[in-house]
Formats: C-alpha cells, sequence, structure tokens
C-alpha cells in the first residue's frame, strides 16, 4: 500500500468470461454464463483484504454472475503493471496511481475506495513519551523506499521533519524493539499487534487522523473494460462491497478467514482478528463519506484536497486534471450504509 508507479504507454487486454454453467440462488433461471474477472491484491492474503475473500467464500460473486478469480500479490508482483499488460482485470491499488494515471495520460480508472483512511502510522513505545507527530522532529525514523515519496512528503511539509531523520525500514521489528526511543512506519493493523506479542507497549500514530487525507486500497480498472463491460464492472463493485459490508461486521466470516489463511497459511487467526478490530477501531473502512455514501465511497472534494496536499509537497505538478485518473460512477450506492 501507498506504492508509487511510473507506467509507460502499453497495449492491453479486456476481461474475459468464463462459460461455465453454475446454479445461482435467486437467478432468474436455472443456470447463467458466469463473467470471469480476475482480481489482483496488493499483498498476501491478510484481514486488510477480508472483504473481497468474504465475497468469494459466501458466494456474493457468483450471486452477482461473476465468477472472481482472486490472487493474492507478494513482494515479486507489481500490480499496476500485471493491469496494464492485461494478465488482471482489476486490481487493488492506491490513490497515487490514480494521479499517476491522471498525469502520464494513462487509460486506467480508480473506481472505488474501500479504506476512507490510509491506515499507515508512525509506531513509538509508550516509554518514549511521544505525544504526537509535533514531538518527533529531529528524531530517527524508520521510513519504507514507498513511504519516502508518498508519507513523507506530506509529513515533512505539515510537520517540519526534514530528510536527515530518515532511517531505512528494516524487515524485522528487532530494532524497534530494541530502542525504546524508536520510530517505525507500520499499518495501523499489523505491526502494534506484532509489537505487543514481543512484549513491547506500542503508541500509535495515525497519518489519517493528522491531516493526511488519501484513501487507499483503492480498485483500478482499464477505461476500455468501463467502457465495454459497464455492467460487469458495476456488479463486481456492488458484490465487492457488500463483502466489504459483511466482513466488517465480523459475524459469519468464518470461511473467509479460512480462504485467507489458505492462500497464506502464514498468517495466524490472532492476527487476523485484531486487524479487523483495527480497522473498525480506527474507521477504516467505515468513516468519512462511507458512513453516508456507503463502503468504497470517493467524493471529487475528498480527491480535490489529497491533490492539493500532494500538489503543495512537490510530488505532482500543478495545473493537473485528477479527474482524467478515477471515476465516481460505480459507488456512492449507500450500500452498507447503517
Amino acid at each position: 500500500m501507498g506504492t508509487r508507479y511510473r507506467i509507460s504507454r502499453r497495449s492491453f487486454l479486456a476481461g474475459g468470461t468464463a462459460l461455465s454453467l453454475v446454479p445461482v440462488p435467486g437467478a432468474r433461471a436455472s443456470a447463467q454464463v458466469l463473467d470471469k474477472v480476475v482480481f489482483q491484491t496488493d499483498w498476501r492474503a491478510q484481514a486488510e483484504h477480508g472483504g473481497y475473500y468474504q465475497a468469494l467464500a459466501a458466494g456474493i460473486y457468483r450471486r452477482y454472475g461473476i465468477d472472481c478469480d482472486l490472487r493474492q500479490g507478494g513482494p515479486q508482483l507489481n500490480p499496476a503493471q500485471m493491469l496494464v499488460g492485461g494478465r488482471a482485470d482489476m486490481i487493488m491499488s492506491n490513490p497515487f496511481q490514480a494521479l499517476n494515471y491522471a498525469r502520464d495520460g494513462i487509460p486506467f480508472l480508480c473506481i472505488g475506495a474501500i479504506f476512507q483512511k490510509d491506515p499507515v502510522i508512525l509506531m513509538t513505545h509508550e516509554e518514549a513519551g511521544i505525544e504526537g507527530f509535533e514531538g518527533m522532529r529531529g528524531r530517527p525514523i524508520s521510513m519504507s523506499a514507498a513511504g519516502r515519496v508518498t508519507h513523507w512528503p506530506f509529513l515533512r511539509s505539515r510537520f517540519g521533519f526534514d530528510d536527515g531523520q530518515i532511517r531505512p525500514k528494516a524487515v524485522s521489528l528487532q530494532p524497534f524493539m530494541a530502542d525504546r526511543g524508536a520510530i517505525y512506519q507500520g499499518f495501523v493493523s499489523s505491526e502494534p499487534f506484532t509489537a505487543m506479542q514481543a512484549g513491547a507497549r506500542p503508541r500509535v500514530h495515525l497519518l489519517a487522523d493528522a491531516g493526511y487525507e488519501a484513501y487507499n486500497t483503492t480498485i483500478d480498472v482499464s477505461a476500455r473494460m468501463v467502457a465495454e463491460k459497464r455492467d460487469l464492472v458495476q456488479r463486481f463493485i456492488d458484490a465487492t462491497v457488500e463483502g466489504w459490508t459483511e466482513y466488517m461486521k465480523g459475524a459469519d466470516i468464518g470461511a473467509a478467514n479460512a480462504l485467507i489463511r489458505r492462500q497464506n497459511p502464514e498468517m495466524p487467526e490472532d492476527l487476523l482478528a485484531y486487524g479487523l478490530r483495527a480497522m473498525n477501531e480506527r474507521g477504516i473502512v467505515r468513516s468519512n463519506e462511507a458512513l453516508t455514501l456507503g463502503i468504497g465511497a470517493m467524493t471529487h472534494e475528498r480527491w480535490g484536497r489529497f491533490y492539493a496536499i500532494m500538489r503543495e509537497t512537490g510530488v505532482y505538478p500543478a495545473g493537473l486534471d485528477i479527474r482524467r485518473g478515477y471515476s465516481l460512477d460505480f459507488v456512492n450506492r449507500k450500500i452498507g450504509v447503517g
């Protein structure tokens, strides 16, 4: 999440269909043709992907006439390149990618934002007594390579951080555990759990609560697929939002979690439970526009504010027509409200 990709203009393939006759509950006929959709996530299966797995495990995609091939990501996979190259019909992405589409004139679109708040955090130890981002000025901060071109410009502009504070982010939490004054970039739904399991008392500082207005866990698709298979795109979004609505409630999600663990055997049950709880407590999925417009909601105003922040920090140029990189046509249908 949060990775910025530059994509060269390339040809791409539209999604195909799977011609299989399968009984579908509630269908008008006894059998129907399921449309095949290959959806690529951005990392290994986890609670942060739970709504997609719920839609698959609970048969929601099939009820909408979709045969969803849900593929987990990993460190060697670049979802944006897979989308542009035609190896995926839709991908889990991030808001920077949408602005890249607009900047570079690439015919792809962000069509939904599952996360109303970016889950990225800076994590400190309770013992350090750091109350907020202002208290981090001048202190070393472990930051990922992706974070240096996405989150860091915001922190530098908003809180007066300087580049000399950046330290390479270790994959392991051992350096954080060894230094009670350490500051570590992570995600609200994972690293604090690992730190607590190791005996630490982490304090979580969520960038989204400090004015970082990025959406995340966005859904991207080609403009060609939108033009040629608009009904299929809409059905996929609606089914996905239903899946997320069910998953966030936490009831009857055992099959979804089992599917997550089947794809990612290293994912423990207690981390799945922690991830779901953290997303609910912090309003990662259900907050802001999603409270009135439904899960996956987006607005032009919110996109405009995010672009303004990134323009002011020098990440994107002035005068960019950002609406070329996203569409509101498939969301804001109030699914999951209430």
